[in-house]
């Protein structure tokens, strides 16, 4: 095995840091987050760096990358400002689910523009009674003159608020005993209309990601907005739940390492009987606990991640990637 750094990485870890340095200081940051939200001006801003599209093809304006470096883009992003890097990802997982489902000209149109910061998506799935039970949802649309017609609501919808169109797993036709997953449909639904209304929440941590409530009354998108195969929009979702695990571990590897450093620098400052409490085992051994965790949830997910980046199964590691790195990151 090689543990040395990859040169290319580090000049992208090297290059985030600036950006925010310059374009994103803490006092802009506390005020968005006092705002709970960021401006929708901060898009463009990450496209001109190759970052909106970090992992799409060069033929559609992206970088051509892979999910190792939107790992250590999104890690470096929430060491900073976690509430971005919660918003980037759902713009990640935007092009990932564009790439592996959409038509050739779904892919056409969106791409370029995902790539360029113009075009952001939220997406659906979570309902209020159904939680993690994603198939129990009630969400229903229908086909007429060809049109979707989407009735239904929404809970923990990303991005919504700040969407050009949400995507939306509806069931689109009747469910079939035993096989609750079939008759699913990812829907494109066009987020300006008034049969729309997106609630934003207020979050007790990361409050400028945009985390929303959504209800459809009747809400309208052509025929041509499903994305993927008809009825199988869940197995679509499946698919792409890997990069999420991995890219939401890597959130939490950027919230522990600043957690680390901030407590290492108020160790050293805090003056205690004359000297650093730093000096202290109470106080050494905590931060050796949490410095020893980070060093553990950053290998598992880049293992995770390069396993994704090989073409390899690696479904269970970036579970546990995802797993550890959230529960170390609250110990942290």
């Amino acid at each position: 095995m090689n543990f040395d750094t990859i040169p290319e990485h580090q000049m992208l870890r090297d290059s985030v840091r600036h950006f925010l340095d310059t374009e994103l200081p803490e006092k802009t940051i506390r005020e968005y987050d006092r705002a709970r939200k960021i401006p929708r001006s901060i898009w463009p801003k990450l496209a001109a760096q190759g970052w909106m599209g970090i992992s799409v093809p060069e033929e559609y304006g992206g970088a051509g990358g892979d999910i190792m470096q939107g790992t250590i883009l999104c890690e470096e992003l929430s060491r900073r400002f976690p509430s971005l890097g919660t918003d980037w990802l759902l713009t990640s997982m935007t092009a990932r689910v564009f790439m592996e489902v959409g038509t050739p000209e779904q892919k056409a149109h969106y791409l370029p523009l995902l790539t360029k910061g113009e075009f952001l998506m939220g997406f659906g799935m979570s309902e209020p009674g159904g939680g993690t039970d994603v198939l129990s949802l009630k969400t229903r649309a229908s086909l007429s003159n060809g049109e979707w017609t989407v009735r239904g609501q929404k809970l923990y919808t990303s991005l919504a608020d700040d969407a050009d169109a949400i995507l939306v797993l509806c069931r689109t036709e009747p469910e079939t005993e035993g096989k609750r997953a079939r008759g699913m449909s990812l829907v494109l639904t066009p987020r300006q209309q008034p049969a729309v209304t997106v609630r934003r929440l207020e979050l007790m941590g990361m409050r400028a990601a945009c985390t929303c409530e959504v209800f459809f009354d009747d809400a309208k998108a052509p025929e041509s907005a499903v994305l993927g195969e008809r009825g199988r929009g869940w197995y679509h979702l499946l698919a792409s739940l890997d990069e999420e695990r991995i890219l939401c571990a890597a959130m939490y590897v950027g919230i522990t390492s600043a957690a680390l450093e901030q407590a290492l620098q108020y160790a050293l400052d805090r003056q205690a009987f004359g000297r650093s409490i730093g000096q202290f085992q109470a106080v050494q051994h905590p931060l050796a606990e949490v410095a020893t965790e980070l060093e553990q949830i950053r290998l598992l997910t880049y293992k995770a991640a390069w396993l994704l980046s090989q073409g390899r199964e690696g479904a269970t590691e970036a579970a546990m990637a995802k797993l550890a790195a959230t529960e170390t990151a609250v110990r942290a």
